[in-house]
This record gives structure tokens, sequence and C-alpha cells, in this order.
């Protein structure tokens, strides 16, 4: 059966006129399904019999909460949500001054294999449907009783490599009948799957795109991300220029600062040359450990090197605020302890 969740308004038009039903039905049951219900059923304004037939055509899935902390020192909430195959993932949700902040998984794993991340270990599982994607910010929603503002797609696995269910997931979030998150309200994150830049300039939905950058030089980033092997920084840069140039939406470095891997002066001199090549915000990111790691957070003198070296530079640079300190922060930890509990690994 199709999942009525991840279609569009006009695509599930489109159904109902070859099952003989009227459009505006089509519109009656979107603003539904935007509303977080399991079941047709619960559409309450629909015939009977129409609801009965709707659920031998469709199928409509609803994650289930299996794991949830809660920060005691800033509120941040951290999900994991099982998945209709029992696959799990973790959502994050984050408040802000100027709102609440929900930071979704794209996939079930990762292949991308970066070294100071825990989302990446025992690699790629499947790719998230569109609706699945969106169910993160719907019911982290619902369930925390924060209304969302915001979204960054930063969480488990890499959303290029998800490309067209990711896409698909920015139409539904974004749709007025449905959740109606602006795009400038939402941030793509990617480890540089540079083929995909073009394509997603030529959408031009004035997105953020982050860039989890990490080092500026090849020998460095190769190291810590083999996505880096075989595409090479100079070639991300240019990418990035053409993605600026299309879409005139400045980028966003992201940089986890590593303890004596990525902090020396000779790395922030060249992070300041490559972020002012492609005019990039710099956001550093103090580390969070991971059990599996052997990487520790830079130290507090070396942050501060660093940021100044940056901004006597000319670099517009920042440090990312870190919330939810008391409970498993970094992607993919939630999800490993389950997996051990349960004996998967």
């Amino acid at each position: 059966m199709k999942n009525i969740k991840s279609m569009l308004p006009e695509e599930i038009a489109a159904d109902f006129q070859e099952l003989g039903l009227p459009k505006y039905r089509a519109k009656q049951v979107f603003r539904w399904l935007g509303r977080g219900v399991g079941s047709f059923e619960e559409m309450s304004d629909l015939p009977k019999e129409l609801r009965r037939r709707l659920g031998e055509e469709y199928a409509i899935y609803k994650p289930k909460v299996i794991g949830k902390q809660v920060s005691k020192l800033d509120g941040t909430i951290k999900y994991l949500w099982e998945l209709y195959d029992g696959n799990a993932v973790e959502t994050v949700v984050m408040s802000y001054k100027h709102g609440n902040t929900v930071c979704v998984s794209s996939q079930v794993g990762c292949r991308q294999g970066c070294a100071f991340c825990a989302s990446t270990i025992g690699g790629l599982v499947r790719c998230l449907e569109p609706c699945e994607i969106l169910d993160e910010v719907m019911f982290s929603q619902l369930d925390s009783g924060k209304p969302i503002s915001n979204i960054v797609l930063m969480g488990i696995g890499e959303p290029l490599d998800n490309y067209d269910n990711v896409i698909r997931f920015l139409r539904l979030v974004n749709h007025p009948d449905g959740m109606n998150i602006g795009m400038r309200h939402i941030s793509l994150s990617t480890c540089g799957i540079i083929e995909r830049f073009d394509d997603l300039a030529a959408l031009d939905l004035q997105l953020t795109l982050s860039v989890s950058l990490h080092a500026p030089d090849d020998e460095t980033r190769s190291k810590l991300m083999p996505a880096n092997r075989g595409r090479g920084v100079d070639a991300l840069m240019n990418a990035c220029r053409r993605y600026y140039d299309v879409t005139g939406r400045r980028i966003s470095f992201e940089y986890a600062m590593i303890n004596g891997v990525n902090d020396t002066e000779f790395h922030a001199h060249l992070l300041a040359k490559r972020a002012k090549s492609v005019s990039a915000h710099v956001n550093l990111i103090p580390l969070n450990h991971v059990e599996e790691r052997r990487f520790c957070p830079s130290t507090q003198g070396h942050m501060k090197a660093f940021i100044k070296i940056l901004e006597d530079e000319g670099v517009n640079v920042t440090v990312r605020r870190k919330l939810g300190g008391d409970v498993d922060a970094s992607c993919g930890q939630l999800r490993r302890k389950m997996q051990k509990a349960e004996g998967k690994i």
C-alpha cells in the first residue's frame, strides 16, 4: 500500500480523482495528516465509508517513543523513535530565545564514516522516507508541547545521501496546508556530497546550507572524514562558491574543535582563508564526547586562540551553545545504547 503521508496534496488529489473522489477530500486528508493522526478513523469529518476505503488503499504509520531524555540543565529533549520496521532514529528538541528548534535524522545509521561521530558506527541501515523525517518534527512537537519554528537536518545520517526523500520532506514540512515551516527557518547539514550541491542550488529553496568542514586541509580532513577522499577541499570550496553565486545564500561552515587535531594556528589561518573565499560564516562546535571514539574537545586556551585568529582575519565566527550536556547529546549515542541493551551489537 502507498504511504499517503509522503504524498503532496496534488498527488493525493490525482489519486483521489482516479478513485472517483472529489478534490476537496484530498485537502481535508492532508490537513489531518499534518495534525499527526495515526489512522483514517481519526479523520472525523470524513464519511465512515470513505475512511474505511482509504484504510484499504493507503498506509499510515506512527512512530513510537522508546527513549526520551530531558536535560535538567536547559530542558533539551532527546527522543529515540521506533519506526514501523523496528529500526530507531534520534531527534532533539532545543529551546532558544528565538523559538524551538528540532534536529532531525535523515537516515538510519550513516555510511560516511566520520571518525569522531557515533552515528556512523555500524554503517548505513537504510534511508528514511519523507514522512518519517516529517514525523520527527510533528511528533516531537506533539509530545513535547513545544511549537517547532526551526529545523536542522543534522541528526543521524547524511541528508544529501538521501537527496530525493529529503527534498520531498522539505516540500511537505513547508506546505501551507501542512506544518508551514518556512525554508529560511531550515538548515541542511552535509559532510560535503558536492555532486548534489548544484542540484540543490537549482531548486533555490532559500534554506541554509551548512557544510560540516571540520578541517581546512586535505590531510587532516581526509583522516577525519572519508567523504573528503576523492573530492578534496578545493573541490568542496568550488562547489560552495557555485552554490553561493546561484542562491545568494551564505553558507555556514560547521567546525568541531578537536584537541591537537584541527585546532592549531595553521588550521585557523587556513580556515580563515577558506571561509573568506566563499563568504562563509564559521560555527565552532565544542566536541561532544563519544564513548567509542578517542578524540577530546579542544581546551579553552586553544579555543580562544583559534577564535582570535579568525576574528583578526575578518571572519564571522560564532561558538555553538552547548545544550543537553547531561543527556546523550552526540547524535547516535542513544541509539547505540538501545542496541547494546538489546544485544544487537
